[in-house]
């Protein structure tokens, strides 16, 4: 038996429980999220701090098709260098070594490929801790979350990848069918035919500085399941993740018997980008990108050639109408505003609260009320410092604290943003959310994504204002995720026909344990590609089907 098989053996059970989930969308996890002893083994945290420090000042170990030189200049927004360099990518030969490891992967049964890659995700897994610590110190996420969402969350989007590739590789059938049809008294016509799937060609996958494996996995095991060979071009800011990330999956391919360049990574430096270079190349059929609008929007007009998953900038919303759970609500809202300081492409920008404002169960609140005990709640939320710092992470771009500074400037401050310093690691760039009042007319201003921890509170004339605002913005401007709080069932019916039309996902009064700015794997879909925010979902048939073709070959019986 070949290790592939091996391996379809191992995995088929795993296979079988996603392909359910996925239909189902209940809840499902094959990655346990908790950071835990009794889980990942008892020193799993130590060995996995350890492995990343070795990192650290140091030339990482990676083949590269014919790399020449070193880059490498990230910094942790929690105060230091890394220090780590990588093998300096070279285009033509990274196109060349991929094309040559195509046709082996190929000829692979599509559930021998999704077997390699669920593989490749377990191994994965198993080092969460290194990974944790690899995005942490790249993001700037704080290490619970930096473990969750850089480890067994995206573990399980990019399986869910592989789930869905799996199924829409299954509309062909494998092996020979026999086509016979009726000719009355004269034989039948009798064809053999086989039908075999054609990945389109080489994947790029343009990784993101914020969540370089929640964001990455999805393309990059959709295209790899799939029968593409990937080329993954790291944000040079946050390389070290997909470059583990890379090299298990190239371990993991050799001990299958196929090439290793299936996977390749291509690093570049800020000073010397090679992206648009790397995309416009004729070979690449595949782009899959995280990022500005700007960029995402230069990929689709000039990478003709391949087939571009854009996810972009958006103003995500929250209605707030009325309420049964006013504390309950302010303090839900508190946590998605801080969480990672507001440095996620799900964090709420836009609230629309009307004007005359809202009935709650503890009476009438004035949109004035409802500003400041929204302001209250992020500022008593993160008062201790200690625990806040494990919510808000760091800032690592420039760019953010100039948004965060220049924010006030555009209307009333309701919050303003605080410096916090880190109870141990001194160097640390950590910032609170502002909170600011603007004037319904400064759409040029609500309506353009400022990406970090800012939010803007709009007042409008009623809650079917509030609708049909958001749903313009939405249909003009973008969004990935929309949230409501009412207790009028006209209202949450109007609202729901608005996202529907809008095509944003909505959340419904959220006062517990869920937030609008997370989703969960095999049940949530993230974005829905049908608004400017995103031209592709994670993940359903539409992210996955347009990577391969189904070529019919057929011979007379």
């Amino acid at each position: 038996m070949s290790q592939a098989a091996q391996f379809v053996e191992k995995h088929r059970a795993t296979l079988d429980k996603a392909q359910a989930a996925a239909f189902d969308r209940g809840y499902w996890s094959q990655y346990p999220e908790m950071p835990s002893g009794k889980i990942y083994g008892e020193t799993a945290k130590e060995d996995g701090e350890a492995a990343f420090k070795g990192y650290l000042n140091t030339a990482f170990a990676l083949d590269v098709p014919g790399a020449a030189g070193k880059v490498g200049a990230e910094h942790s927004p929690f105060g230091f260098d890394l220090g780590i360099t990588y093998p300096k990518a070279d285009i033509d030969a990274a196109i060349k070594a991929a094309e040559a490891a195509r046709a082996g992967w190929r000829r692979a049964t599509a559930l021998e490929r999704a077997a390699v890659c669920v593989e490749i995700l377990d191994r994965i897994n198993k080092r969460s801790f290194e990974m944790a610590f690899a995005v942490m110190h790249t993001t700037g996420q704080a290490f619970m979350m930096a473990f969750q969402a850089g480890g067994p969350h995206a573990q399980d989007r990019g399986l869910e990848a592989v789930t869905y590739a799996l199924m829409a590789q299954k509309q062909a059938p494998e092996g020979e069918v026999v086509w016979e049809k009726p000719q009355g008294k004269n034989p039948p016509l009798v064809m053999k035919k086989h039908f075999h799937i054609a990945p389109r060609g080489i994947s790029v996958m343009i990784g993101c500085a914020t969540f370089p494996t929640w964001n990455g996995y999805p393309g990059m095991f959709a295209s790899l399941a799939t029968g593409n060979p990937v080329i993954v071009k790291p944000h040079p800011n946050a390389i070290l993740p997909l470059a583990l990330s890379v090299k298990i999956a190239r371990e993991v391919l050799v001990e299958a018997g196929f090439d290793p360049n299936l996977m390749i990574l291509a690093a570049d430096e800020a000073s010397a980008p090679i992206t648009k270079d790397l995309c416009q190349r004729p070979e690449v059929k595949i782009i899959d990108f995280t990022g500005s609008s700007a960029f995402g929007n230069w990929l689709e007009d000039n990478c003709r050639q391949a087939q571009v998953y854009t996810e972009k900038a958006g103003v995500n919303f929250v209605i707030i109408e009325s309420t049964d759970d006013f504390k309950g609500m302010i303090r839900n809202l508190s946590f998605t505003l801080s969480l990672y300081t507001g440095q996620m492409c799900t964090t709420t920008q836009n609230f629309f609260i009307p004007k005359d404002g809202i009935d709650t169960e503890q009476g009438h609140k004035s949109f004035d009320e409802v500003a400041q005990a929204l302001g209250q709640g992020v500022a008593k939320f993160l008062s201790d410092a200690d625990r806040a710092v494990e919510v808000l992470g760091a800032v690592g771009n420039p760019a953010t604290l100039e948004r965060l500074a220049s924010a006030p400037k555009s209307g009333d401050v309701v919050l303003e943003s605080q410096a916090l310093k880190h109870p141990y690691l001194g160097n640390a760039v950590v910032r609170t959310p502002a909170i600011v009042k603007l004037d319904k007319s400064q759409e040029s201003t609500y309506c353009e994504e400022c990406f970090g921890p800012v939010s803007y509170v709009i007042p409008v004339d009623s809650g079917t204002d509030a609708i049909e605002t958001a749903k313009r913005t939405v249909m003009q401007h973008g969004a990935i995720t929309a949230g409501l709080y009412s207790t009028k069932p006209e209202i949450i019916e109007a609202a729901t026909e608005a996202c529907i039309d809008a095509q944003v996902a909505l959340s419904i009064n959220l006062t517990g344990g869920v937030f609008v700015n997370q989703t969960a794997a095999f049940s949530d879909f993230h974005a829905t590609g049908g608004n400017p925010a995103a031209n592709a979902s994670l993940t359903d048939y539409a992210f996955v089907a347009n990577r391969f073709r189904i070529v019919g070959v057929r011979v007379p019986g």
